[in-house]
């Protein structure tokens, strides 16, 4: 038996159980389609703000700045919003803010913020705050927790570690080397410690003095030693690039504690071992 689809034209016969398979596969595939049209709607909808909360987060420096949260003509694209960077830039720096202050700086000094070679100008300053400030978040005392016990009681030296900070009084960076020594009381710590705690102390705003002073007194309170020499060898473009301009001129800097204050001998040995033959 069959059953006649299609009213008004009698040409058009089929089975009644082959007729019914195809109206089931229509309506399956209209509501696949209309799920995958609805999802659509839904994921592209997540790019634009829906709330005044929501357009806000869009400015917060921890907001995430891939085009999918951002939108044109926002404060953020103003400015150059910051781009993800290798360096390790913590969220407490507010980096937008840094941006506008640099605008303010550009167009203090007669320049145009807006001239296409200065357009990415504030947002990559603002990414060089945060690398050179980053210490001011992190807490030195934290790499120099791990220790190894070890019969060692002569001195341990660690010369021309390099460094860069940013001498505090005109915001111009200085760089140069540290030597760390100290003699252990039973115990070392891995050498790579003592190089992470020069990066902490030197990426914040700095005087070379307090910089050197700083390390000595984390090195002595936490590695429980006997001696502790600290010196530092900077350059300061603050001297060389303005003011008096003497290009060239080394500060060097030093810390003695413990031994190395008290004992001339144990002072002597490691001013030798860190210049030997360089003066």
């Amino acid at each position: 038996m069959s059953k006649e689809v299609g009213k008004g034209n009698k040409h058009h016969l089929f089975p009644y159980s082959f007729s019914l398979h195809i109206y089931k596969c229509r309506k399956r595939l209209i509501k696949d389609k209309c799920s995958k049209l609805t999802h659509s709607i839904v994921f592209k909808s997540r790019a634009f703000p829906s709330t005044i909360e929501d357009m806000a987060s869009q400015f917060s420096p921890d907001s995430d700045p891939s085009p999918a949260n951002s939108t044109r003509g926002n404060l953020a694209d103003e400015l150059g919003e910051p781009a993800p960077h290798h360096a390790k830039i913590p969220p407490q720096i507010d980096l937008l803010r840094i941006q506008r202050a640099v605008r303010e700086i550009l167009a203090a000094v007669g320049e145009d913020p807006d001239r296409e070679g200065l357009l990415e100008t504030p947002a990559r300053v603002a990414r060089m705050y945060g690398e050179m400030f980053s210490g001011l978040h992190e807490d030195p005392r934290y790499h120099l927790k791990k220790f190894f016990t070890e019969e060692y009681d002569e001195l341990v030296l660690v010369r021309d570690i390099t460094f860069n900070s940013m001498c505090e009084h005109h915001l111009l960076p200085f760089h140069g080397v540290a030597h760390l020594g100290y003699i252990p009381n039973g115990k070392v710590i891995g050498l790579s410690k003592l190089a992470r705690v020069v990066e902490v102390v030197s990426k914040r705003p700095q005087v070379q003095e307090r910089m050197t002073e700083t390390i000595a007194n984390l090195l002595i309170e936490e590695l429980d030693v006997r001696g502790v020499a600290v010196v530092l060898e900077a350059s300061h473009s603050c001297m060389s690039l303005r003011g008096v301009k003497k290009p060239g001129a080394l500060c060097v800097t030093s810390a003695m504690k413990g031994l190395f204050r008290s004992n001339m001998s144990s002072r002597a040995e490691v001013m030798t071992l860190i210049y030997g033959g360089r003066r």
